[in-house]
């Protein structure tokens, strides 16, 4: 525990919800001072979605932003005809909406049983106006969902079907390990394998043989379906289609 999250918990400033929010600190709320968390906690609310629920529809009017605190949030597109694109996903404590937009531009839809902390338009914009350290953390964010976006469109264009897979399941690590301290990791998986095959621009069939040659080369271990686990990080990376880290 931080200093500034030992002072949030002996501080009856904060806000019990924040004090108690796991994502606070490495979210966009970890800039605000005592008096702006409680004045946007005034109007924000917790709300929880089970797997499945859709949190945004694609062209519905933004009145709201979201915190992710917990779970995963899959973004998608959808054609006239039906056809769906899962364009990205989203963790805790990624902010959730499209800052000064008038409308949604895609869909997004809870991958997992997920807790949003919702806060009206007006209230965040009104902070992001007045605080240029809130305005920076979210154009951070912005650039690293743009760097992520672009790694996926070589990931989609040039790699391989294996290679596909071991990114989706690397980029699922990282994000449960973000400072890579543990070579061994596990997680459950947080999309079917229909979405997975939408997400990497593969059929459920190619996605499943995969999954195969990866359990079979030892780089994972898989349980009931979704559970997975990667004895060594570096070695699922290397499948990824990179090359070994060069160790200072």
């Amino acid at each position: 525990m931080t200093d500034s999250e030992r002072k949030d918990v002996h501080n009856s400033a904060v806000p019990n919800l924040c004090q108690n929010c796991e994502a606070r600190h490495r979210g966009i709320c970890g800039v605000l001072e005592e008096s702006e968390l409680l004045e946007l906690s005034r109007n924000s609310r917790q709300v929880v979605r089970k797997a499945g629920e859709q949190l945004i529809n694609d062209a519905d009017p933004i009145e709201s932003y979201a915190s992710v605190m917990h779970g995963v949030v899959k973004l998608s597109k959808v054609l006239e005809d039906g056809r769906q694109q899962v364009v990205g996903l989203q963790f805790a404590p990624d902010f959730l909406g499209r800052l000064y937009g008038r409308e949604s531009n895609l869909n997004a839809d809870a991958a997992s049983d997920v807790e949003l902390c919702r806060m009206p338009r007006a209230a965040l914009e009104a902070l992001v106006a007045k605080n240029p350290a809130l305005e920076g953390r979210l154009l951070e964010q912005t650039l690293r969902e743009l760097d992520e976006a672009r790694e996926w469109m070589v990931t989609l264009g040039r790699k391989t079907a294996n290679e596909k897979v071991a990114s989706f399941l690397y980029l699922i690590a990282t994000h449960k390990d973000p400072t890579h301290e543990d070579s061994a990791i596990s997680f459950d998986l947080p999309l079917t394998r229909s979405d997975i095959a939408d997400f990497l621009g593969l059929t459920i069939e190619t996605v499943s043989r995969q999954f195969t040659k990866l359990r079979k080369s030892g780089i994972i271990s898989i349980k009931n379906h979704r559970h997975i686990s990667v004895a060594d990080i570096e070695k699922l990376r290397r499948s990824c289609g990179y090359g070994s880290r060069i160790k200072s």
